[in-house]
């Protein structure tokens, strides 16, 4: 059970209908089927390559990770008989694995937390996200660097990154350049942003702004 699959109207919930029927013994499928139903006579949950979240460029990778096992984990033994959850997974060292096995929602924080203070990212300061568009890679790139240049003109303790393409290069034909600006203190990164985006009028409308960005893409 899959987008390409699933594709036509009402698939989807046919196929979720019979399995909840029990006419459909096993169901595979992707995150579609992680969370949201409830399937009291779901006894057993396998998920195969449980890591494989953890090596997309998104700081927040540890946390989805967890999230979705947690809630996977929970489509199992909702009715009255008890449930159990299999992970595959080639690091299964790694505490968003660890924890969302053992279901230890504190634990998971305090490591988190942690790493994200250590790499200086939300919630512990701001972070903005720039994505620079271009026809060419390297008018893209070029633009990304005069936008760093009027960063670093205006910043005192804050740290700008980049530019570096983006981890999704391209885009409805424009080439994606990526710069982060970091700083403890939100308000006033907003300013410096908006403040170097008025240096450059030619530009600027080339430039999305993310603040606090869900996703670093």
């Amino acid at each position: 059970m899959d987008r390409d699959t699933m594709a036509h109207r009402g698939a989807a919930d046919e196929v979720l209908t019979r399995f909840g029927r029990g006419e459909i013994d096993i169901l595979v499928g992707t995150q579609m089927v992680a969370k949201g139903h409830d399937f009291p006579n779901v006894t057993l949950v396998g998920v195969v390559s449980a890591d494989v979240g953890l090596g997309v460029a998104d700081f927040r990778a540890g946390e989805r990770t967890f999230q979705l096992l947690t809630q996977v984990a929970g489509r199992a033994g909702r009715g009255s008989r008890p449930g159990e959850t299999i992970v595959q997974t080639i690091n299964p060292n790694h505490y968003s694995i660890r924890h969302a096995c053992l279901q230890n929602y504190e634990a998971f924080y305090r490591e988190e937390i942690q790493f994200r203070q250590a790499m200086r990212y939300p919630p512990t300061l701001g972070l903005i996200n720039l994505i620079v568009r271009g026809r060419s890679e390297a008018a893209a790139m070029g633009d990304g660097f005069r936008l760093v240049e009027a960063l670093q003109r205006l910043v005192r303790t804050e740290w700008i990154l980049g530019p570096a393409l983006a981890p999704l290069s391209r885009l409805k034909g424009q080439h994606r350049v990526q710069v982060l600006a970091k700083g403890d203190h939100r308000i006033r990164l907003g300013e410096i942003v908006e403040a170097a985006l008025e240096e450059l009028p030619r530009i600027r409308r080339r430039i999305s702004v993310d603040v606090d960005p869900v996703f670093v893409s």
